[in-house]
């Protein structure tokens, strides 16, 4: 399960991928218009120390981008050319927000999902007398995989092809996680759904 507290984080996860966002090649536009967060779900890091976020955003009327983030409480080494930034959390301290596309964490849980048929992790959001209350995510995901079937070991990400869809290559397997909603990908998938919207692959393995 994935564990969130109501807290305040300064800048903000948005304020991040805003100011990250029209640096990337697959980046479409509008120019200067900010985001916002269309959904998102949670996956379950089992080590407990990394939060992994899949989120979709979108500017005006553009397209919808996927921007997966993940967040840790160090650095991460050899992980520089990933980093959004920092954010203070006002429960948690200083956050390392990562592209999740560099992180072995977010590779891993992801080809798990893929391959077992798994999904989003569970949400609990923790108040500061430290009790927790299920919500719903505002997205779920499913892979196209049969349950019980375990993915190949992922502990390090060799290298990102950064694209749409960006290749990520690791000591395991190879991913391909979209950036623009809609962009067509081969092999085992990832796929999304939220309201008001047609379900959409938003990785494949």
């Amino acid at each position: 399960m994935a564990v969130v507290y109501k807290a305040d984080l300064q800048p903000s996860k948005l304020d991040l991928v805003n100011a990250w966002l029209p640096g990337r090649p697959w980046f479409a536009g509008p120019a200067g218009v900010p985001v916002d967060r269309i959904a998102a779900c949670r996956f379950d890091d089992p080590a407990g120390e990394v939060g992994v976020e899949a989120i979709l955003v979108r500017a005006g009327n553009g397209p919808i981008y996927h921007t997966p983030l993940t967040y840790r409480g160090a650095p991460l080494a050899g992980a520089e050319a990933y980093l959004l930034g920092t954010s203070e959390h006002s429960v948690l301290g200083t956050r390392w927000i990562y592209d999740a596309l560099g992180d072995p964490v977010y590779a891993a849980v992801l080809a798990a999902a893929i391959v077992s048929g798994g999904g989003e992790a569970e949400e609990y959001v923790e108040d500061e007398d430290g009790r927790q209350e299920r919500r719903e995510p505002s997205m779920t995901v499913r892979g196209s995989g049969i349950p019980g079937t375990v993915a190949a070991r992922i502990t390090v990400v060799r290298d990102v092809v950064d694209g749409d869809p960006a290749r990520v290559i690791t000591d395991g397997a190879e991913l391909h996680v979209v950036r623009v909603v809609g962009t067509p990908v081969e092999g085992a998938t990832l796929t999304a759904t939220w309201p008001g919207a047609t379900p959409a692959v938003l990785a494949s393995l």
